[in-house]
């Protein structure tokens, strides 16, 4: 397949990885005329770029500016390759500590009948217990958006039977032809 040419020249409507690699200026590519270097068992100082290319050759290390916008920027004498691998560990460790946010739909008419509800009650229950939010919500199709009120007391009622494992996030709120209800899960203590 041919792909219309992407960002700087690449192929394709991927990204273009050397673009995302490179976040910090190494050793020949750093701009600054004076550097403030660091780094284990490095005094920190302030010196010319030179005399800190040439300390970082000497110890055979790079040196990795790590906060460009410091004055003096401030740069690392480092292992490179070691440090993005410490720097992709670190963002791999954030990203697992991140909960994920999942809302579940249920889905009401202003008619439903007690089967029903109770049969959507207890999926509300399975997804609140599982961690997830809930958005309950009455769909109006066509006249029916004369009964407000009784998509209302359904929302209510629901909100109600899920005292014990949710709490309420808004009250109902009628958007378009639809009224919805979130719902959170309460903490579970064990």
């Amino acid at each position: 397949m041919n792909y219309p040419p992407g960002p700087k020249g690449t192929k394709g409507p991927h990204l273009n990885k050397k673009e995302n690699e490179e976040v910090y200026k190494v050793n020949e590519k750093i701009k600054a005329n004076k550097v403030r270097i660091v780094g284990e068992n490095i005094e920190s100082k302030v010196v010319t770029l030179s005399e800190a290319l040439k300390i970082a050759d000497e110890l055979g290390l790079d040196l990795v500016e790590i906060s460009p916008n410091a004055d003096p920027p401030v740069c690392k004498i480092v292992d490179y390759s070691k440090f993005k691998y410490e720097q992709k560990k670190k963002q791999k460790e954030l990203k697992a500590k991140t909960h994920k946010v999942v809302v579940k739909e249920i889905r009401f008419g202003p008619n439903t009948d007690d089967h029903d509800f109770d049969f959507k009650l207890k999926h509300a229950i399975n997804f609140l217990k599982d961690g997830n939010k809930v958005k309950a919500y009455v769909n109006f199709v066509g006249r029916q958006i004369a009964y407000k009120e009784q998509g209302e007391k359904l929302l209510l009622r629901f909100a109600q039977s899920l005292e014990e494992y949710a709490k309420v996030e808004d009250m109902p709120k009628l958007e378009g032809k639809r009224m919805f209800m979130f719902f959170s899960p309460k903490s579970q203590k064990k």
